[in-house]
């Protein structure tokens, strides 16, 4: 037999388990709605496309969707992730949580002690 008080205990489990689920599908509804709004704005962006060092060594592809793959050397897929660009500046964060950023100056994309130029 369940008394009033583990009833009363159940209808607020269920009730929290229904709040945190909406406020999931909520915050991943409005996380998807960025990211469909960063993909056109960065579709036309004037520093998508592939940066490059001198040797080659070191390739960043920044993809108009907001990802950037970056290559080093033979491996063609290093490091990926999401990048975001505001005025000349860039800021990277890859799939293992690791940050870095970096700046566009004439035409040239320095970045963690690195010169890149447009492939």
């Amino acid at each position: 037999m369940v008394d009033g008080a583990d009833r009363c205990f159940r209808r607020l489990f269920a009730f929290a388990a229904c709040a945190a689920a909406f406020a999931f599908i909520a915050t991943f509804a409005a996380f998807a709605h960025e990211i469909k709004d960063e993909e056109k704005t960065m579709s036309d962006h004037p520093y998508v496309g592939m940066w490059v060092t001198e040797d080659n060594h070191i390739r960043h592809e920044l993809l108009p969707n907001g990802r950037y793959v970056e290559a080093r050397g033979n491996r063609e897929r290093a490091y990926e992730g999401q990048y975001w660009v505001t005025g000349d500046h860039i800021d990277y964060k890859d799939y293992t949580g690791f940050t870095a950023d970096g700046d566009f100056r004439d035409g040239v994309l320095y970045h963690a002690g690195m010169v890149l130029r447009r492939r």
